[in-house]
């Protein structure tokens, strides 16, 4: 089958396989707080690592349905106002507290409410973390790339940031490592699936 984007349902798919294909993807939950001190937390399926030193992440932000008044993601609007964000990393347990956050509520209404969340105080950031994430990354607003228009008029925007600060919890830490089955995250694969890691295994790089 062949395709160029957008045909998907011309072509006998009745839903857009583009994510299903770039799977599985980390979930950046997302916590910010605004200018005037309202805290907001979001998971972004569009995120990763771009950088090991210095530590960069980046997430894209999509537009809001019933969002700010220029229809942007509070995500957005609140880490471009005062430049830092958090990363929550989301454990197997935390799915659908994840999943409760992603509703699109009024602007500046807190998603730890609705979601029944604890915040608590990052160390670098004015930011919340989640309380219960088994690791959180502070991060600095690096950059924001405003991507390409879509058909319909909107805009995704690129929001980067450098991480100043990084928490884990004690349990996670085996032999000096972060043993990810610990705290087993979640990630994002096509439609409204999810995924877990329940396997690890090594691979050794060639040596010439």
């Amino acid at each position: 089958m062949f395709f160029t984007p957008g045909t998907h349902k011309e072509n006998g798919l009745p839903h857009n396989p583009f994510k299903a294909i770039v799977a599985p993807r980390p979930i950046g939950w997302i916590s910010t707080i605004s200018t005037d001190g309202k805290p907001n937390v979001a998971p972004y399926s569009f995120f990763n690592a771009m950088s090991e030193t210095p530590p960069i992440v980046g997430y894209s932000a999509g537009p809001s349905a019933s969002g700010s008044a220029n229809g942007e993601k509070d995500s957005l609007v609140n880490a471009r106002e005062t430049g830092e964000f958090v990363v929550n990393i989301v454990s197997k347990q935390q799915i659908q507290a994840m999943s409760d956050t992603s509703a699109d509520l009024s602007h500046g209404v807190s998603e730890f409410d609705f979601a029944g969340l604890q915040a608590a105080p990052a160390s670098l950031v004015k930011a919340p973390m989640v309380a219960d994430a088994p690791c959180q990354l502070e991060c600095k607003l690096l950059d924001i790339i405003a991507l390409p228009e879509a058909p319909d008029g909107t805009r995704n925007h690129w929001v980067m940031g450098e991480v100043i600060g990084i928490h884990i919890a004690d349990h996670v830490i085996v032999d000096g490592k972060v043993d990810v089955l610990k705290y087993n995250p979640a990630a994002r694969l096509g439609y409204m699936d999810y995924a877990t890691i329940e396997e690890v295994f090594a691979v050794q790089r060639p040596t010439l």
